[in-house]
């Protein structure tokens, strides 16, 4: 009789705890804005905005394995948004960043296939830094950073994302423009879209050839 007093008791210990939690999640929901994401009636999580990109989450893990070389895609095709071509010259074009580090990031490479610098012809490279230099003016004059960062990542093991096509990147810089999103969680927060930037870009460059 003790034993089965001791598992009575318990039982409606455990269903009064129960029924307080119930009562205190009505109270709390009550509180909770519209948008609110409810994800238990048990479990109560900091708010927070969020940030949604469900499309990043493929390029981060690798699971987009494009055919063929974009880049040489680019070269072949007219200058438009799906290729993100702003600006060809007879060598060398320039291309936006598909997954920007930062606003009006612009690739700058020849439009031949090549992955070594030196099978570079005198011809193409002469093109090639021209071709960076103005897309520099370009990034200067349409964003006004403080500074950007310039470079190539040449090999593989350098962490170029495509090694196999040469390509300068030109990343506009402001101060206080990294946040802890790219170390964390491998996404970085652009404040403007791939098309806001293209039309800028495409604009400019249209001046030039004009």
């Amino acid at each position: 009789m003790a034993v089965t007093k001791k598992k009575t008791q318990s039982k409606g210990n455990t269903a009064a705890k129960k029924s307080a939690v119930k009562a205190t999640a009505k109270k709390v929901a009550k509180n909770r804005p519209a948008d609110f994401i409810q994800l238990n009636d048990q479990v109560w999580p900091m708010e927070r905005n969020i940030l949604f990109r469900p499309e990043r989450f493929k390029y981060v893990r690798k699971l987009l394995v494009p055919s063929g070389c974009v880049f040489c895609s680019a070269a072949e095709s007219e200058k438009k948004l799906d290729t993100l071509c702003v600006y060809k010259t007879e060598c060398s074009m320039v291309v936006l960043n598909k997954y920007p580090y930062n606003s009006g990031h612009l690739l700058v490479l020849p439009r031949k296939h090549l992955g070594d610098m030196p099978d570079l012809s005198d011809k193409a490279y002469m093109d090639l830094m021209l071709t960076l230099r103005l897309a520099t003016k370009a990034v200067t004059e349409l964003y006004q950073p403080a500074g950007f960062n310039l470079g190539m990542n040449h090999g593989k093991v350098s962490g170029a994302g495509i090694p196999d096509h040469l390509h300068f990147h030109i990343v506009p810089r402001w101060a206080g423009d990294l946040n802890f999103f790219p170390l964390i969680a491998e996404t970085k927060v652009v404040i403007e879209n791939l098309e806001q930037s293209f039309e800028k870009y495409l604009n400019y460059f249209s001046k030039i050839t004009e």
